[in-house]
């Protein structure tokens, strides 16, 4: 009797300490979701000027990806960071992560260096239905409740709405378009796995990613012409003779500062949320984008168009993340969220 009176005692101090802890995993959630959208809204816009000046997209994934890997390396080893040193074990399984990573990335430049912003971002926001069919399938999690497929289903009907407006369409943008939307649901579903499988930290998994994918965009480069033609100037544009000079270094440099920021960050956020969400986080983050771009472009839509594009975002906000169907095992993974390794 005494001792369940000394458990009932106690039970009223426990509930504060869930309280406490919950409220700080969900600032910890909201402060990643905040830096991954601010990072992928500017990410956009500053790829975009980079190849503007610079309309070489395996050159300039290669010195992002390269500046990232010697950035993470050097932080590392003045102790900044903790990133985990190269091992052939550890990184088998990488290499399908920084190939599924480099497709995204090669296929999302060349989509902006053949279409305007807003095409881009459109079937960005259709993706979010494929994400979370593919997260039931293979990763455990539960459909979608009817509020979160009606949020959905608003992307696609908005994104249906812009394509009849879109007067700029173009043929060679869509394929790649295309391209890239299957590239990215293999990127999505498989890294997200990758990630909750592994024991690296966030540091760690990101510099993997980005050093793995440097020797095979190097292959790339050379086999596209790419950095034969940036070497000796040949590189032209639709409108005028490609000429390399200030304002296209600063939007390089610019574009590999955020690439490190961009990588850690949306490392970061995997580990914490679903597949689908974090989509559908990378979606609506997308409205500052388009604000930037219809202020510094000539190239975005018609008033139409855009009206389509901000009903595709906003319908977003009323998605809600899945459940796991079944509770997942405990993990060896020493990299969780209030990990020091983080």
């Amino acid at each position: 009797a005494d001792a369940e009176k000394a458990r009932s005692r106690s039970r009223p101090d426990e509930a504060p300490i869930k309280t406490t802890e919950a409220q700080r995993q969900y600032s910890k959630v909201a402060f990643a979701v905040a830096a991954y959208a601010t990072c992928s809204a500017s990410m956009l816009i500053v790829n975009k000027l980079c190849i503007t000046y610079l309309p070489a997209p395996t050159v300039v994934l290669f010195l992002q990806l390269s500046f990232t890997a010697v950035a993470i390396r050097a932080m590392t080893h003045y102790g900044i960071v903790d990133a985990d040193p190269l091992d052939v074990e550890k990184a088998k399984p990488f290499v399908l992560v920084a190939l599924a990573f480099l497709g995204a990335l090669y296929t999302n430049v060349k989509t902006l260096q053949y279409a305007n912003v807003e095409t881009f971002i459109v079937f960005r926001c259709s993706t979010p239905c494929l994400i979370a069919v593919l997260d039931y399938v293979f990763l455990g999690r539960a459909m979608p409740n009817l509020k979160s497929w009606a949020s959905l289903g608003a992307i696609v009907c908005g994104a249906v709405t812009y394509v009849s407006f879109d007067a700029d369409f173009e043929v060679r943008a869509y394929g790649w378009v295309l391209a890239w939307y299957v590239v990215f649901a293999f990127d999505q579903i498989y890294i997200k796995y990758a990630v909750d499988q592994s024991s690296l930290s966030v540091w760690g998994r990101t510099y993997y990613m980005n050093a793995l994918a440097v020797v095979p965009v190097s292959v790339m480069g050379l086999l596209s012409g790419e950095s034969s033609a940036v070497s000796r100037g040949g590189l032209t544009r639709e409108d005028e003779a490609y000429q390399w000079g200030w304002a296209g270094f600063c939007a390089l440099t610019a574009s590999c500062v955020a690439g490190v920021v961009m990588s850690y960050s949306a490392m970061q956020l995997r580990g914490m949320i679903s597949a689908t969400s974090f989509t559908v986080v990378g979606t609506m983050c997308k409205i500052a984008t388009v604000v930037v771009n219809c202020l510094i472009w000539d190239k975005h839509a018609s008033f139409g168009g855009l009206a389509a594009l901000f009903i595709c975002l906003f319908a977003g906000l009323g998605y809600e993340q899945s459940p796991l169907r079944t509770p997942q095992p405990a993990t060896t993974k020493p990299a969780t969220v209030g990990s020091d390794k983080v």
